[in-house]
């Protein structure tokens, strides 16, 4: 049958438990060493002090002279008692060569034969040996007495081994009570030390830790949202796959500076604050980022946690959302203006005069059928011409004219399969409605559009009369959040950087100078090459570098 022993289930536990046997086992093992090496320390020194004594006696003048008596007892007990005290060893026996004794702790062991070894005495050698006697086990030291070369007898002196396991015990519990006390201060130690891992680790143990590590790199590699962690220094000490990918980075920016990672300044700005951040939309070359920031709590500033979250499409969708809400507009106003264009006609006719009712519907269709005449001729690319009657219409209702200049010519089927209808529709829809804001309210509204190929590249023109785009500025118009008028309810600033972004993605440019003529206002110009991208690696890290350094441009300015 198991018998369930039960374990420590913090990472701290079991550390401590850990530590706690290690030091007991380290002290045991030492105190076992002492004892058997102090054991046979105290055996070697009882051997030379029983030596010493009983070469002492039989050096002794008084001792070979009362061998010398009739009754050597009388004089050498009294002395060997006294040897006995004063050495303190067990028993000093003084015996003749046959080995009977003259002396003895025991009165009554005097005058029989001594127990243990003689001959080597009997040879006038000093041994030492270990034997049992009449006092029990002892070391013990035989010499023998000589007289002119001749042995008149022998002295034995030894100490009992229980005295010597006595001095060696009371060692011994010494070193256990400096060893009790080590592993008293080592656990106390121990126990402060792993009470602060306790609040590091929050009392989980190691499998606990491996778990949530696994699930950690797990929830990392799995979320598509981007996830960027920030030192107290600004370096990146975390991002998963999405961040890397939403950021266009590599691996190998762990323990980088987030200013050294070629990131637009607006968003390298806002990485680099210690304010937390809130849904903020940056732009970089290809993607619109909705980025979150929040700072580490804690006593010092330990850095701070991002999430990016993509919202390119989000951002596309709300575009053609807005396009088709004005359109919706202009179908309302057009249905309001078509109504009161009937009741004008049906009126007519109540009144007799279907002639001028004639002439009159004649007149509109004829109008409405010139302006669409007009831009299908011009630009009979289906996606653009869709886009700039729509935008007419639009236009008209905010009081600006918007006109398809003579210049333009665009054919069917011109555009290349790489440059997709969603991106021209940003790009040539932002500009136009950046224009109309800018005509409106001016002395002329207008804006002209021009849509053309020159040079194997496609050329999108927008001109208007506003007010103009002051040349210190030319560049820190494309930011996001610039604007020079004032901040709507959906927001500003967006439109034109994200014109901007479509552009460069696409390999093209997108510049913007005041006009020459009297009405002032701007003119934005976009090229796009109509041949296919190189590549989208290419171009992804051309259009970064050229937002990159827009973006610095803009900062300076």
């Amino acid at each position: 049958m198991r018998i369930p022993v039960p374990t420590p289930r913090s990472l701290a536990g079991q550390l401590f438990a850990m530590q706690a046997v290690l030091i007991a086992v380290l002290v045991t093992g030492y105190a076992l060493f002492t004892y058997v090496n102090d054991r046979s320390q105290a055996e070697e020194a009882a051997r030379r002090q029983a030596s010493a004594v009983a070469r002492s006696v039989a050096d002794s003048p008084s001792v070979r002279e009362a061998i010398g008596t009739p009754d050597p007892t009388a004089r050498l007990q009294p002395y060997a008692l006294l040897i006995m005290h004063d050495t303190e060893v067990d028993f000093v026996t003084i015996m003749n060569p046959a080995g009977i004794r003259w002396t003895h702790p025991d009165e009554k062991q005097i005058g029989l034969h001594f127990r243990g070894n003689t001959a080597p005495a009997l040879r006038g050698e000093t041994f030492t040996e270990t034997y049992t006697g009449t006092l029990g086990p002892s070391v013990r030291a035989v010499t023998p007495v000589e007289d002119d070369g001749r042995i008149i007898g022998m002295v034995s002196a030894g100490i009992k081994v229980e005295a010597i396991t006595a001095r060696v015990q009371d060692q011994v519990a010494a070193l256990f009570g400096v060893a009790a006390g080590a592993l008293a201060l080592g656990a106390i130690g121990t126990y402060v030390i792993n009470a602060r891992l306790r609040r590091h680790t929050h009392g989980m143990n190691a499998a606990e830790l491996s778990r949530m590590h696994d699930y950690h790199q797990a929830a990392l590699h799995a979320v598509r949202e981007g996830l960027l962690m920030l030192d107290g220094q600004f370096r990146v000490a975390l991002i998963n796959d999405g961040g890397r990918e939403l950021l266009g980075v590599s691996e190998e920016v762990v323990g980088r500076s987030v200013a050294d990672l070629g990131l637009p300044a607006p968003l390298t700005g806002a990485l680099l604050s210690s304010e937390p951040r809130v849904d903020e939309v940056h732009l970089t070359a290809d993607r619109v980022l909705a980025v979150n920031i929040s700072p580490v709590s804690g006593g010092e500033r330990r850095g701070s946690v991002a999430t990016l979250r993509d919202v390119t499409e989000l951002q596309s969708l709300m575009g053609e959302l807005d396009s088709e809400r004005g359109f919706t507009q202009a179908l309302r106003s057009q249905a309001h203006e078509a109504a009161n264009r009937l009741h004008t006609v049906v009126s007519l006719i109540e009144l007799g005069r279907a002639e001028e009712a004639v002439d009159f519907a004649t007149a509109e269709l004829e109008l409405a059928q010139a302006l669409t005449d007009q831009v299908v001729a011009a630009v009979s690319e289906p996606v653009l011409a869709a886009l700039l009657l729509g935008k007419t219409a639009q236009a008209n209702e905010r009081g600006v004219e918007l006109v398809v200049s003579e210049q333009s010519a665009l054919d069917d089927g011109v555009l290349p399969q790489s440059l997709p209808a969603r991106d021209l529709v940003t790009i040539l829809g932002n500009l136009i409605d950046n224009a109309v804001d800018a005509a409106q309210g001016s002395a002329r509204a207008r804006v002209t559009v021009t849509a053309a190929t020159e040079e194997g590249d496609l050329v999108l023109r927008v001109t208007d009369t506003g007010e103009g785009v002051d040349p210190a500025h030319a560049e820190q118009v494309f930011e996001r959040g610039y604007s020079t008028k004032p901040a709507g309810p959906g927001g500003r600033g967006l439109g034109l950087a994200l014109a901007r972004q479509a552009v460069l993605r696409h390999d093209g440019t997108l510049t913007v100078e005041s006009t020459s003529g009297g009405d002032g206002g701007a003119e934005f110009v976009v090229r796009l090459p109509l041949r296919a991208t190189a590549g989208a690696a290419a171009g992804t890290a051309a259009a970064r570098t050229t937002v990159g350094t827009a973006s610095a441009a803009g900062g300076r300015a």
